[in-house]
């Protein structure tokens, strides 16, 4: 019988690099009875993971009774030839700061336009799609969270 493969891990280098390359992740949060998983946009400033989130439904709820979460961001080819993940466990902190959260919305806007997304994803954050992305600055439709005391982290890559 043959040993399995492992899939070996990932130098924190390369998975800042693959955090640097995506701008959707997905968040689990502790639910009630099973976990609850939601798809959120980022932006990293090379230390920090934020998110903007609207500011209802259940992740607020399951935040305020456990903001401990897991964070999942991933890269693969559609024939799984290359696949990347990276899973960091810590906790979700609202940014309060005035001035932190008007710099977190400006990476936004900033992400947006780099990845020439869509307007229909500021639905996603509470706002309409007829908007301009800078909205996100002007108007406060939605939380800035920041992913604090990460625990622990996994990276593994196939090749």
């Amino acid at each position: 019988m043959a040993n399995p493969v492992k899939i070996p891990a990932m130098q924190k280098a390369e998975y800042d690099a693959l955090i640097e390359r995506q701008y959707v992740c997905r968040i689990a949060f502790e639910g009630k009875g099973h976990p609850y998983i939601a798809p959120f946009m980022y932006i990293f400033d090379q230390q920090h993971l934020y998110f903007l989130s609207t500011k209802y439904g259940r992740k607020i709820e399951y935040m305020a009774a456990n903001p401990g979460v897991s964070v999942e961001i991933e890269e693969y080819k559609p024939d799984l030839s290359t696949f990347t993940f990276v899973s960091l466990q810590g906790r979700l902190e609202e940014v309060v700061d005035p001035a932190r959260k008007k710099k977190v919305r400006q990476q936004f806007v900033g992400m947006i336009a780099r990845n020439r997304l869509s307007r229909h994803a500021l639905t996603a954050l509470g706002h309409r799609p007829d908007e301009s992305p800078d909205v996100l600055v002007r108007e406060e439709h939605s939380v800035v969270w920041k992913l604090v005391d990460v625990k622990d982290i996994v990276a593994l890559k196939n090749g």
